[in-house]
């Protein structure tokens, strides 16, 4: 194998990793969209039954027989379903905030992984310097009794 094939399969691979990890990704997010739904509509049932209910009257009135009954149901329907417009549009907004929210705690935990990734650096960096001076010290202090040894060795065979 050349290689110009190997660096071919390896560009290969890494597109088809980088495939999967976008993929991966879209998936995450769709699961905390679908969670943080969930959550809403468990922690306002009403809220959501009204939003549904505003929503399809919104989306009623905007077809050709929903303005029908609008204009025979007079000044109160129309209130009523720009009133629903409004909730429906406020329930868009809420959904957004939830998920710049969830966006905002994204940010906060990799600002934390990787102030203790850097403190996990500084203190592996201290305790090598720490390991490195001890073994020069230790190198020293041995080089030194090692000489100490060869001159007394010495002294005592010219004597």
């Amino acid at each position: 194998m050349t290689s110009d094939e190997k660096r071919a399969e390896l560009r290969e691979k890494i597109e088809a990793g980088e495939k999967r990890n976008e993929e991966r990704a879209l998936a995450d997010r769709a699961r905390d969209a679908a969670e943080s739904a969930t959550e809403f509509v468990k922690a306002h049932p009403i809220a959501t039954i009204g939003g549904a209910i505003a929503i399809g009257l919104a989306i009623g009135a905007m077809t050709k027989p929903g303005r029908r009954v609008a204009r025979r149901g007079g000044v109160l329907a129309t209130l009523f379903a720009d009133a629903a417009l409004a909730y429906g549009m406020h329930a868009i907004d809420r959904a957004g905030d939830l998920a710049r929210d969830g966006q905002d705690k994204l940010e906060d935990l990799g600002e934390s992984m990787a102030a203790s990734a850097r403190s996990a650096r500084r203190d592996t960096a201290y305790f090598a310097d720490k390991a490195a001076d001890r073994t020069g010290v230790a190198a020293r202090s041995a080089s030194r009794k090692a000489g100490r040894t060869v001159r007394n060795l010495r002294s005592r065979i010219t004597h």
